[in-house]
């Protein structure tokens, strides 16, 4: 009777189990707390490791018992092979009992021979061992950060908690859980949050030393007043534009913004672009072409294809040496491409990756200067890609810098909205 009741108390235990990854399967736990997770898997785990050790006990009479609960743990062990999270459990004497996919992998060992090896064997990182160590003196550990560098870095977020078997055995259940892309995340957002600061902080900063300058007579000054405040619209407009920025790249990130996509003649859009810059390049006698031929068309959203187009055409005049060109063509492949070429001075290779990189400059002195914010070309990739495509640069030092923005052709794109 109480063999029987071991069986069913696994396969119980079991299902719960199951229950529990199958949760954790679609993503993170929500519903069910972490420790309530390592729990249940923990207890079957338990009812496994007592069953394994009484299984040479069972009468006849229960084999089918035993067939049908073995079978619920093969079960299990294939759906924790399923997880993204990494599952370890261990024994008294800190010996591995049972582990899945995820935890082989984050020891750089695939196949199943860690089992029965002691946990020093796995690993020298004294936090993973200590975790491991409390839990089997019963104290629960959560939030254990724990690093590894191979074959590439990996931060995880360890939850251990004692475990105990029907028969008494001790042991530790613990899960490892990957937060690498979260601290990414998180060192993305306290990155952007510095450069935002930043970026305020220089007009606010001529703002107040303007306004405190003017209070403290100049404004009386006709000399020097007009000048000032000219100054401190400059900066003000500046900061405007920064915010309006900042909200469109959040907007655009977030999904927030719908396309209206149509097809577009491409010749005229460019032309009317042309003419809406045609003061700032003149200024520098920036001839600007438009080369693209009068057939050609696209399909995206005017707007937002305009303003991506803006915004490479007025970088290649505002980065243009005096007197250069300005050239925009158009050429039909497997993409619909859209060119922005310039006889400016280039940008070296270095840079190339990180162009796309929200605040990211090759010269922020000279960016400044010239009005930029620094989110331009990262509001042109997200909107390329939110159209199914995306935008790539070529440079060569001293020679000049080309944009091209590659778009699913005008045929597919209409084919696959008709279906």
């Amino acid at each position: 009777m109480a063999k029987s009741r071991r069986v069913v108390f696994t396969c119980m235990a079991v299902a719960a189990a199951l229950l529990v990854t199958s949760a954790l399967l679609s993503g993170p736990p929500r519903w069910f707390g972490i420790t309530a997770f390592i729990f249940v898997v923990g207890l079957a785990f338990g009812a496994m490791i007592s069953n394994k050790s009484a299984a040479s006990k069972v009468t006849a009479h229960e084999t089918d018992a035993v067939t049908t609960a073995e079978f619920s743990i093969d079960l299990l062990n294939a759906t924790l092979n399923e997880m993204r999270e990494g599952l370890l459990v261990i024994d008294s004497e800190m010996r591995v009992v049972a582990s899945n996919h995820a935890a082989r992998h984050l020891f750089s060992n695939v196949d199943d021979s860690i089992n029965s090896r002691r946990l020093t064997e796995l690993t020298r990182n004294p936090g993973i061992y200590d975790a491991f160590l409390d839990a089997v003196r019963g104290k629960e550990r959560a939030g254990v950060k724990v690093e590894t560098f191979a074959p590439e870095r990996r931060v995880f977020d360890l939850h251990v908690a004692p475990l105990h078997a029907t028969d008494g055995t001790a042991g530790a259940v613990g899960v490892f859980f990957d937060v690498t892309r979260l601290e990414r995340l998180e060192l993305i957002r306290q990155e952007f949050l510095s450069n935002v600061s930043h970026e305020l902080r220089t007009p606010l900063t001529s703002i107040v030393a303007l306004a405190e300058t003017l209070e403290a007579g100049a404004l009386d000054d006709p000399e020097n007043n007009r000048r000032f405040l000219a100054i401190i619209q400059k900066n003000a407009a500046r900061m405007h534009r920064l915010i309006d920025d900042i909200l469109e790249l959040s907007a655009i990130e977030a999904g927030n913004v719908k396309l209206q996509r149509e097809s577009i003649q491409l010749q005229p859009l460019v032309e009317d672009i042309i003419s809406s810059v045609s003061t700032t390049a003149a200024a520098r006698n920036i001839k600007v072409s438009n080369l693209v031929q009068t057939s050609a068309e696209v399909f995206a959203d005017p707007h937002r294809l305009m303003q991506m187009l803006t915004n490479l055409i007025d970088n290649a005049i505002k980065f243009n040496r005096d007197s250069g060109t300005v050239s925009v063509t158009f050429k039909s492949g497997d993409y619909d491409r859209i060119s922005v070429e310039d006889t400016g001075e280039g940008i070296p290779s270095h840079h190339l990756d990180r162009l796309f990189e929200r605040f990211y400059r090759v010269d922020r002195a000279r960016s400044r200067e010239l009005g930029g914010t620094g989110l331009g070309l990262a509001i042109v990739k997200h909107l390329a890609k939110s159209h199914g495509g995306e935008v790539s640069v070529e440079s060569r030092f001293g020679e000049g810098t080309r944009f091209t923005i590659e778009l699913p052709r005008l045929a597919t794109d209409a084919a696959r909205m008709d279906q």
